[in-house]
């Protein structure tokens, strides 16, 4: 039985910046970074007090996908001090938030140009 969703990848051209956006930006921490074949390395962070992590790897022929809409939710606690507070790091955003009836909801971008949307209830 399918017990919960142990990473969801991110595409990335630059392991390093994004390791470093990654770690130091959003607190994420290193699970693995390790070779994986010849010129790539497998990157995987776990998000701190969940169980999802994140692999920070683009298979080959989906480099295409690096700098798109990565088509996740990640749940904040308040996603206007959570924008303020990635915003005095440097986190680009591709606009403020905005409140819905179901929500509040903002578009970070990562250094690979991804966008993720932060979400709370």
């Amino acid at each position: 039985m399918i017990s919960r969703i142990k990473f969801i990848g991110i595409p990335v051209a630059d392991q390093d910046l994004a390791l470093e956006f990654y770690t130091e930006k959003l607190a994420f921490r290193i699970l693995t970074d390790q070779s994986f074949g010849p010129t790539q390395r497998w990157i995987e962070l776990s998000i701190p007090g969940v169980e999802t992590g994140l692999a920070l790897f683009t298979p080959p022929g989906h480099e295409d996908r690096i700098g798109t809409f990565v088509n996740t939710s990640w749940e904040v606690d308040n996603v206007d001090k959570t924008y303020e507070e990635l915003l005095a790091k440097g986190v680009e955003f591709t606009a403020p938030p905005v409140k819905q009836p179901w929500g509040t909801s903002v578009i970070m971008k990562d250094s690979e140009g991804n966008t993720v949307v932060l979400a709370s209830k």
